[in-house]
């Protein structure tokens, strides 16, 4: 092998071995420091474009989750309402059943008059009742999207509580002012229309549970999926920082060999 001054070829390589150990050291440890495998786009540039899709989506899950939850509890709510609604209905009908006892006095059936006549302005008030500025009865349906893409919903009914047909309308119109003005049979078809709302609202609820609980395993699914693209394995990833330091520590050794051995060249001049 010729004896060279100007051209050290083994320390040109040992430089360049160590340049490479001394990079991925410094990778390994910006790997290890943030907990991420891709810390740089260069590092995975498709595995950053599928994790962000997937985080995205994930994020959107739990969105979704919450707007779920909130119409749970709108649901409740309604509930709640329509519960109140029945035993209006219930002392309404026990109301009507005293009244015709032909044994009552005419200030009986006045009095009688007086506690249904203030019934009837409970049943409009809960008809008109709200939640967060929206109306729990009325005509319209609410759709409630239950996927992150928005592609499925889940319709909650529009409950016309002071309907004539299906609601309560029949004990509350204008013109009902004695419960003299209305039958037994209107009353006991109030409780069948107000039973029917609640079994509804039932059924609605646990759609949307089912929804929910949906939601939740997806979401995992999908933060799962991009954990294993981004986030870093510690135990390999250790394992690869503790080579490459070492390489790094034996291509300085190498380099500084290197570098010496050149001064040979002197001792044949001397």
């Amino acid at each position: 092998m010729s004896v060279v001054i100007n051209t050290n070829y083994a320390a040109t390589v040992a430089s360049n071995n160590l340049a490479a150990s001394n990079a991925s050291l410094q990778r390994s440890l910006n790997r290890l420091s943030s907990g991420s495998k891709i810390v740089n786009p260069s590092d995975d540039a498709g595995g950053l474009a599928v994790s962000m899709k997937l985080s995205a989506a994930a994020r959107r899950q739990g969105a979704v989750e919450t707007n779920i939850g909130n119409s749970v509890s709108f649901l409740q709510t309604q509930d709640g309402a329509l519960k109140v609604a029945a035993k209006v209905l219930d002392r309404m009908s026990e109301l009507k059943t005293l009244y015709a006892d032909p044994t009552k006095s005419t200030s009986d059936l006045a009095n009688y008059d007086s506690e249904f006549t203030e019934l009837q302005t409970q049943l409009t008030d809960i008809s008109g009742e709200t939640f967060n500025s929206v109306a729990l009865f009325g005509t319209s349906d609410l759709s409630v999207k239950v996927t992150e893409d928005a592609a499925t919903s889940v319709a909650i009914k529009g409950r016309e509580l002071d309907g004539t047909t299906a609601g309560v309308g029949a004990l509350t119109d204008t013109g009902v002012s004695s419960l003299g003005d209305i039958d037994l049979s209107d009353i006991t078809d109030a409780i069948k229309n107000v039973a029917t709302f609640r079994a509804e609202n039932g059924a609605e609820q646990s759609h949307l549970g089912f929804a929910a609980e949906l939601l939740s395993v997806n979401k995992a699914n999908l933060e799962a999926a991009s954990s294993r693209i981004t986030d870093v394995d510690v135990a390999s990833e250790s394992t690869q920082l503790a080579r490459w330091n070492i390489l790094v520590q034996s291509g300085t050794a190498m380099l500084s060999q290197a570098n010496q051995s050149a001064q040979s060249a002197l001792r044949l001049i001397g």
